[in-house]
């Protein structure tokens, strides 16, 4: 999805703020395994994202219904092992979301310039990638 043109009706409604990927822990998630070039185990995760386990159990089965990650169950020296990777459409999705959400900080920050008077936001500037 593309970001909303930034005249006309609908101006900020920002289409592309994926509800799945939008929640904290899921967008926790989703960073820490794009960041990772390798699959992350669970307890990796749960400690990246500073999650408990259950917590952590929630949003991996909400971002693999979505088909944003896949879960592998495996076993490591006799243990249970639990690893997880971003697919090709949750990497997909995310990189579609970022760019909203760097229309989102240019649209707030092009207002800030033509209203001076506000401090809210006054010290935002679009992100470079």
């Amino acid at each position: 999805m593309k970001p909303k043109a930034p005249s006309g009706e609908g101006r900020f409604a920002y289409e592309g703020l994926d509800r799945v990927i939008h929640e904290r822990a899921r967008l926790s998630i989703l960073t820490s395994l794009i960041a990772n070039s390798d699959p992350l185990t669970f307890n990796d995760l749960k400690q990246m994202c500073s999650l408990t386990d259950g917590n952590l159990s929630r949003h991996l089965r909400v971002l693999e219904k979505a088909q944003l990650v896949q879960i592998l169950k495996g076993h490591d020296r006799n243990r249970p092992q639990t690893v997880c990777r971003i697919t090709a459409n949750g990497r997909k999705r995310y990189l579609e979301y970022l760019s909203t959400l760097e229309q989102v900080i240019k649209d707030a920050a092009d207002l800030a310039k033509d209203q001076p008077g506000s401090r809210l936001l006054r010290n935002l500037n679009p992100l470079r990638a």
